[in-house]
């Protein structure tokens, strides 16, 4: 089927050095059509009406306009690639008259405790003390939603939102930021940028003034001046054309630090995709103008062709260790962690599925432990035919959470690290990652065990199993794959003690009834405050749980369909990557993100206690 009526021929010398495979992609799907001199009348844009237009446009289009059914053969990274390589890179801010719920103009800023971090903070604690959070244990249970944020009906949700100065700022899969009233969710502005806003949103500064921080689905991170939304800059981390940022950046006296990622294990599924060439890192950017400071590959070697696989395909490698978490930080000692992806392809590489600590100031590898080994995997690897699996096929163990910095009751420290095995560890980080105690939770595998974050009060650690568990397979006639999940297995909320890891307590997810699609995992981050720990699940509920024991003292179904205070339809769906954020009394979530097959949704939800 052919990408007809919507893309004119684009002359393949232009773009193909960009990304030759958007280009292949590009010649066979639209270019027999798109004859810009006859096609269709002459009612098919020409390229220089596309460049007009930004990537998240066309992807629109694509995914759920009018070349919906044209579009059926590619996958969704491969609609992502196309819309990316056509479209042009702007940022749009919207004007006052266009936006629906406008707040009163002159609207100040608030003071108030912040969340601005993915993690709250340098050490990724996700905790907010009680003064911060404005909520005691007592009050959970009286927690009521006070209003609700519809992004575009299109739109799906996973990016973690950011608490600042009486603001909230949120972005969506529509490429869309926003800066909303915490209080009321009226909008202080709302700007679009090229792509999918695909980290969480952190806040600092750039030049003295408060800047909002994220990264796109097509590898650039911006800077908006927060009281406005203006851009002030963006930056590329890797000119590889599948790259991606979903590491949330953090931010330290005027430097962000961010890690680099790609789409290359989902694009490995079409069988005309050599895999692979990317080679995560991490960075160090000025956070007042987005120059690159220095740049740390966690694969040194450039990748070459290798010999067949067992499938038969020619691969190139070594590849992967994509970095798609945020950075613990130690400015004290000049030392950050990071932990790391798994390999795309063979060879396997030292630094994979790691926590590897670097300096602060130059990017120095100072030391790395492996925690599994020989893990090369891509998504091919889950379906028939195997067509850009690597012979080592996994086990897929990387890490997706970042690690925790804690100080122990002995006066030691330890790093808290989730792994997608399904394992907790504590390593020490003054003995260059030595295990100081370990435990399993689960079975662990592809998007399985411990995915996007755990919690700690600085006694226990609070640890959410996802385990999910789908049938997966190539949808007839496509790259895309269809999911089929199992609606009874997944989940769970665990306590360790943070000293010794012996298990407080654990509890079962409560299970998905008759609710379908539905599983019951919990994938996404967990946050904690005094006595209270949050945990989002892929059935639609955020539930609060008592950290002495356990008992589920509050529990909030989120996918329904919702009144907002834009006007806009809001639907809730499944609770994954995104934990909750908490401060000044409020706590906030987003819901709606149908990774897998999961419930779709557009919605960013405000709780407060009910007076």
């Amino acid at each position: 089927m052919r990408l007809c009526f919507l893309f004119a021929i684009v002359p393949m010398t232009i773009l193909a050095a960009d990304d030759p495979y958007a280009a292949q992609l590009f010649q066979k799907h639209c270019a027999s059509c798109h004859d810009s001199a006859t096609g269709a009348g002459g009612r098919i844009p020409q390229v220089s009406v596309l460049k007009t237009m930004t990537p998240a446009a066309i992807q629109k289009t694509l995914e759920s306009g009018i070349m919906k059914a044209q579009a059926t053969p590619l996958s969704a990274d491969e609609r992502l690639k196309i819309a990316t390589f056509l479209g042009t890179a702007v940022t749009v801010e919207r004007k006052r008259e266009e936006i629906a719920n406008a707040c009163p103009p002159g609207a100040r800023w608030s003071d108030g405790p912040a969340w601005a971090s993915w993690g709250g903070g340098l050490t990724n604690t996700r905790f907010q003390s009680a003064k911060d959070a404005g909520l005691r244990a007592a009050d959970v249970p009286r927690l009521k939603l006070k209003w609700a944020f519809a992004f575009s009906d299109t739109s799906t949700l996973r990016s973690q939102p950011a608490v600042y100065r009486g603001r909230i700022f949120a972005g969506g899969q529509d490429g869309s930021l926003y800066s909303l009233d915490a209080a009321t969710g009226c909008v202080h502005w709302v700007t679009v940028v090229q792509s999918q806003v695909r980290s969480g949103i952190t806040v600092g500064e750039a030049g003295g003034n408060p800047a909002v921080f994220f990264g796109d689905s097509a590898g650039y991170v911006y800077a908006l001046d927060a009281a406005n939304g203006k851009q002030l800059w963006k930056a590329r981390l890797d000119e590889h054309p599948a790259s991606t940022v979903t590491a949330t950046p953090v931010f330290h006296q005027g430097r962000l630090y961010v890690g680099a990622a790609s789409r290359e294990e989902a694009l490995s599924v079409a069988r005309g995709y050599v895999c692979c060439t990317f080679r995560g890192s991490e960075s160090a950017l000025d956070a007042a103008t987005g120059k690159v400071l220095w740049k740390r590959y966690m694969i040194a070697e450039v990748a070459k062709s290798r010999p067949k696989t067992q499938q038969g395909t020619a691969p190139l490698g070594p590849s992967g260790v994509g970095v798609w978490t945020a950075p613990v930080l130690d400015p004290d000692r000049d030392t950050m962690y990071v932990t790391t992806g798994d390999n795309y392809s063979d060879p396997p590489t030292a630094l994979s599925d790691a926590l590897v600590a670097l300096r602060m100031s130059s990017g120095d590898i100072l030391w790395s432990k492996q925690f599994t080994a020989k893990d090369a995997w891509n998504s091919s690897c889950q379906l028939p035919g195997k067509v850009n699996c690597p012979d080592s096929n996994g086990p897929d163990f990387d890490f997706a959470s970042s690690a925790i910095l804690v100080s122990l009751p002995s006066g030691k420290r330890a790093l808290l690290l989730g792994q997608k095995s399904a394992v907790i560890y504590a390593a020490d980080p003054d003995r260059r990652g030595q295990i100081l105690w370990q435990s399993r939770i689960g079975e662990g595998g592809t998007v399985g065990g411990i995915e996007w974050g755990s919690a700690t009060d600085g006694r226990n650690v609070y640890v959410a199993l996802s385990d999910i568990r789908f049938d997966v397979k190539l949808k007839p006639g496509s790259n895309d794959r269809g999911y089929n999940l199992d609606p009874t297995k997944g989940g769970g909320l665990f306590a360790f003690r943070i000293d010794n890891g012996e298990r407080i307590w654990q509890t079962p997810p409560p299970g998905c009834g008759d609710r379908r699609p539905c599983s019951p995992a919990q994938s996404a981050a967990v946050t904690a405050i005094p006595g209270v720990v949050w945990s989002g699940a892929e059935d639609g509920h955020l539930r609060g749980y008592s950290t002495s024991d356990g008992k589920i003292l509050w529990d909030f179904d989120t996918a329904h369909e919702y009144k907002t205070v834009n006007g806009v339809p809001g639907r809730g769906g499944a609770i994954d990557v995104a934990g909750p954020v908490v401060a000044g009394g409020m706590l906030f979530t987003v819901s709606g993100y149908p990774a897998r097959g999961s419930m779709p949704g557009n919605v960013l939800l405000a709780f407060a206690v009910e007076p």
